[in-house]
């Protein structure tokens, strides 16, 4: 599903869906409240309080790019095997391990897990030196050294109601008494670091490839299932591309051939480039990747020393005897 416009504000929908709410938040807090088991190494966890589109994927994987040594650790949404799995992009597909475990084994060693303790063990006895939890914020069964909470600055956290009221997954007072720290990508725009204070506050923003510079100018078509596709109509329209057809697809939708040829066939007559995201790429049948251009984007942090800084707990763990 895309996020409904409705989990913005708090209207006729969102209030008659409140008493739903309600009873998940309920369910989080009890969730919440079990105990759950230390692996056998570091474990750092790039989550969210809200459902979707914040950014973690790209967060997860600036961080391993610092961590010397690190494994990701995914559940591997949408994917059919059950694991301990060390995911080879080359050898697995979607519907096989997920979309984001093939862009994250692109960046270091990715293991897809349906049980997250084995999956930690797993790459413990690979030789790794702390996972990197992508998503598992809610997840009480393992315990996290450093929890970091993604948020989207223009997006905030939303109307603040629970799912299905509101984009949140938990209580917003619950999910930061939990934290260690929050990301902020882009502008804040809800002054969520006054809300989440005294928490550190990490700054960064999505910064494109520098090749993507080319993009100025030209026509394109752009496509996208992920949980904010206007997020990325955005960064094109910012890097002076000219959109002239845009498709928001549900988060996580494998495509078939037949929607390729429909997205070609309309590109064609514009002469205009067909364009998509890394996360999408994966979910494009291999044989129809060739033709499709790809904004690849990652983080810029504000202040990198600072996020080492709050990693520090996990980090020192690596270096015990």
């Amino acid at each position: 599903m895309r996020a409904p416009e409705f989990w913005q504000s708090r209207g006729l929908v969102s209030t008659l869906l409140a008493p739903a709410g309600w009873l998940w938040a309920i369910g989080a807090r009890w969730r919440a409240g079990q105990g759950g088991q230390r692996a056998p190494l570091p474990v750092i966890c790039v989550g969210n309080l809200s459902a979707g589109g914040a950014g973690k994927t790209p967060v997860a994987a600036s961080i391993a790019r610092l961590l010397p040594g690190a494994h990701f650790l995914t559940k591997g949404y949408g994917g059919r095997e059950a694991g301990p799995l060390l995911v080879d992009s080359f050898q697995h597909s979607h519907d096989q391990v997920g979309d984001e475990p093939l862009l994250l084994a692109e960046v270091a060693p990715c293991w897809m897990a349906k049980d997250r303790l084995a999956g930690a063990r797993a790459a413990a006895e690979a030789g790794a030196s702390c996972v990197i939890l992508d998503d598992g914020f809610q997840d009480p069964s393992l315990v996290k050294d450093v929890s970091l909470l993604v948020v989207d600055g223009p997006a905030g956290f939303g109307n603040g109601r629970c799912l299905p009221a509101g984009p949140l997954r938990e209580p917003i007072d619950l999910g930061l008494k939990r934290a260690t720290a929050v990301v902020i990508l882009g502008e804040d725009r809800h002054r969520v670091a006054e809300r989440v204070a005294p928490l550190p506050v990490l700054r960064g923003w999505l910064e494109a490839d520098p090749e993507a510079s080319a993009l100025a100018g030209r026509k394109v078509v752009a496509f996208a299932g992920i949980g904010r596709p206007s997020k990325f109509f955005q960064s094109l329209d910012a890097l002076g591309a000219q959109i002239v057809e845009a498709y928001a697809f549900p988060d996580h939708h494998p495509y078939h051939p037949a929607e390729i040829a429909e997205l070609q066939k309309a590109a064609h007559p514009h002469n205009a480039i067909l364009i998509t995201t890394a996360k999408d790429i994966v979910r494009v049948p291999p044989r129809l990747r060739d033709p499709l251009a790809v904004l690849e984007m990652d983080i810029a942090w504000e202040d990198e020393a600072a996020l080492l800084d709050v990693l520090e707990p996990a980090l020192a763990k690596t270096e015990e005897p």
